[in-house]
């Protein structure tokens, strides 16, 4: 189940603690965490943008995608926008007209190159689940039904489906103890990651968290 994200045009404007788009999903988190990535004509990536606070504290540097408009000092023009993934991997590029954009703001006039980007990405973490190792049926079928029930009480009985998601909790966690040791005795991070869709250092911590050892041993 994906997280609610907002739409690729969405973004706090300069001067208002800027924040850059990212998109995840409950299961893969910050593995496949992706945002709309940028290309200068030359095919290079820009640096980040450094903004002043203008209160004498400092200032951050963004690298949100509409930044990119060259209209000034050191903000040079996007001329591609591409989906990027935190696991490597890049979208086909979305060119950006120009001429046609003209004088209107780039964070409008580049929205629907921009939602491209993340229907690319959507797209990424869909090949993603196809690679990671098979749930049998029947267990797919239970986890959803257990989900929906447990939805239904909490229209009820919110209290309740609390209870019910703490049985939950806590069933996966002794489930999940030695299939926990057992991957990691036959598995390399690496491998472990793959199958699950995650990245090495997060697939080393959910298998130290289920089998109960320091993820740093």
């Amino acid at each position: 189940m994906e997280v609610p994200a907002a739409g690729a045009g969405a973004g706090l404007r300069i001067g208002e603690a800027v924040v850059d788009e990212t998109w995840t999903t409950d299961e893969y988190g910050s593995s496949h965490e992706g945002h709309v990535g940028v290309l200068l004509e030359d095919g290079s990536v820009p640096e980040p943008v450094y903004f002043d606070s203008g209160s004498g504290s400092g200032g951050q540097t963004v690298s949100y995608w509409s930044i990119y408009d060259g209209r000034r000092p050191r903000r040079p023009r996007a001329a591609v926008l591409r989906a990027v993934c935190s696991c490597g991997w890049t979208g086909p590029e979305h060119p950006l007209d120009w001429r046609t954009i003209g004088e209107q703001p780039l964070r409008e006039a580049g929205l629907d190159e921009a939602d491209a980007c993340e229907d690319d990405w959507d797209e990424h973490t869909v090949q993603v689940e196809a690679t990671t190792v098979p749930l049998p049926a029947g267990v797919t079928e239970l986890l959803g039904q257990l989900e929906q029930e447990i939805e239904k009480l909490a229209k009820s009985s919110p209290v309740a489906a609390v209870k019910a998601a703490r049985r939950l909790e806590i069933t996966a966690i002794r489930i999940a103890h030695w299939p926990a040791h057992d991957t990691r005795h036959d598995l390399t991070a690496e491998q472990a990651g793959a199958a699950l869709g995650l990245s090495p250092a997060a697939a080393r911590s959910l298998l130290a968290r289920y089998g109960g050892w320091s993820p740093y041993h």
